[in-house]
């Protein structure tokens, strides 16, 4: 194996899923600042995610609806977009 190929800073870290409770503790070299106390009492750096296997659509079996017309009328609206009706 090649010398100074892989990261050495390996150390257990906390990923925690902010859409659902659901946290899990593996082996990463993620730089982070932020820490939390696990379950077996210790303190561990702690990385949160906005989706993992416990709240993505393709493994759930749910699908989130998203209001798309609602985005478009926003989005507009911000950057002072006149309303551009289609069906003229």
């Amino acid at each position: 194996m090649k010398k100074e190929l892989h990261p050495e800073n390996y150390r257990l870290v906390v990923f925690q899923d902010v859409s659902c409770d659901y946290s899990f503790i593996t082996r990463s070299t993620v730089q982070t600042s932020d820490k939390i106390k696990w379950e077996d009492g210790k303190e561990y750096p702690l990385y949160k995610l906005e989706i993992s296997d416990k709240s993505h659509p393709y493994f759930t079996g749910k699908q989130n609806l998203v209001d798309s017309a609602g985005r478009i009328e926003k989005f507009n609206k911000k950057y002072n977009i006149p309303n551009q009706d289609t069906n003229k």
